[in-house]
């Protein structure tokens, strides 16, 4: 089995894979909602940090607990732990984020046991001169808790070997994602979002074993499939049939700008003295989700521009779950920075009730628009 095989089956086999590590293991495993958890913090005392994604089937048990107009996503997620198959869970956090996603989080600590319940504030405005301070004092805090909750004491060669592990994950991951720069991409947009579900599910350690051996593959073997239309998504989606029903209208997605993508692993720890400075700085200076980019000078459109030109892009996609002001918000501002910088959008609206064929269409006449464009 190859290693982008190996990916798909860990984010299909996902609750197996955290159940027989904790059975190998003896350690405790804690689920996240959001990635701006300092995940290294539980990973420096011996747990598994996995992430807490949906089924991405329609379900009927969320509505006494969060509002039917919260997106379907944060339904999803919640609907997978009241119906049990997050039991596993020892602890479950969140750092702050959107409304839906809190609420999630609250409902989720009210009504489906666990032996901890961990909340990081992480700062809204990331940019403020005292969020460096703020985001410190957070980790800081939830070191303490962690420590106390297990009754252990996480020393500062446990974090910094942890912090090891994670950039030493997120750079190999950023090696696969330069070979999507080539003019003829060795790996596919759905190939990678599996891969990065996957580290988002995995021990770090084991995962980058598995990216080594996907980066020997991809060096190894030329692609077998056309480019295509070189497309670049954006937004929010945790389904990689989205993205592969887009690839399977002869295109590739060769650039994404996605929670379960680039914007998870993109950055690494940059250098300083003091470990908690530099794992704050870490988490601050990565690339904005729509929600920690809504005052003062807007950082998600240039990046998202420059990140297209990097990777030669020829058209977007900018898809966002139905309900999600942030990202609704977000959208205009950068589809408005692409297309006049002669790059063609458009605004995809998913939801699981939403059959893929109508998105499927959607991009069709989208990928018609573009082929004019660069005729």
């Amino acid at each position: 089995m190859s290693a982008a095989d190996k990916f798909q089956q860990a984010v299909a086999d996902r609750h197996q894979y955290a159940q027989e590590w904790k059975k190998r293991t003896g350690g405790k495993v804690v689920g996240y909602l959001c990635t701006y958890v300092p995940e290294e913090i539980f990973y420096a005392a011996g747990m598994l940090p996995v992430r807490i994604i949906g089924s991405h089937e329609p379900e009927s048990v969320t509505s006494p607990y969060v509002f039917g107009m919260f997106c379907s996503y944060c339904r999803d997620c919640l609907a997978q732990g009241l119906q049990g198959r997050y039991d596993y869970l020892d602890g479950v956090s969140t750092a702050h984020c959107c409304v839906h996603s809190y609420q999630t989080f609250d409902s989720w600590k009210r009504h489906i046991p666990a032996e901890y319940f961990y909340y990081v504030s992480m700062p809204q405005l990331i940019k403020s001169r005292g969020a460096q301070r703020s985001m410190l004092s957070e980790i800081e805090v939830l070191k303490e808790r962690v420590e106390t909750d297990l009754g252990l004491s996480i020393s500062s060669p446990q974090v910094e070997q942890a912090m090891k592990v994670y950039d030493r994950n997120r750079s190999l991951m950023r090696r696969v994602y330069e070979l999507r720069r080539l003019d003829n991409p060795p790996i596919t947009g759905a190939q990678c979002m599996n891969m990065v579900i996957a580290s988002q599910i995995m021990d770090k350690q084991e995962h980058s074993q598995l990216v080594e051996e996907l980066l020997k593959d991809l060096e190894a073997h030329s692609p077998k499939r056309e480019t295509g239309v070189r497309l670049m998504v954006a937004g929010h989606t945790d389904s990689v049939d989205v993205i592969s029903v887009i690839e399977g209208l002869g295109t590739t997605v060769v650039a994404d700008d996605l929670c379960f993508g680039s914007r998870y692993f993109w950055n690494t720890t940059p250098d300083d003295n003091d470990l908690f400075v530099a794992m704050a700085r870490r988490y601050l200076e990565r690339p904005p989700c729509p929600m920690k980019d809504l005052h003062g000078v807007r950082l998600r459109p240039r990046y998202l521009l420059e990140m297209a030109k990097d990777f030669g892009v020829q058209g977007a996609i900018l898809i966002r779950q139905q309900f999600c002001d942030p990202h609704e918000y977000d959208m205009p501002a950068v589809k408005r920075m692409l297309e006049e910088n002669g790059i063609p959008s458009i605004d995809l609206e998913q939801d699981i009730t939403i059959p893929l064929g109508q998105l499927r269409t959607r991009v069709e006449a989208h990928l018609e628009l573009v082929q004019q464009e660069i005729a």
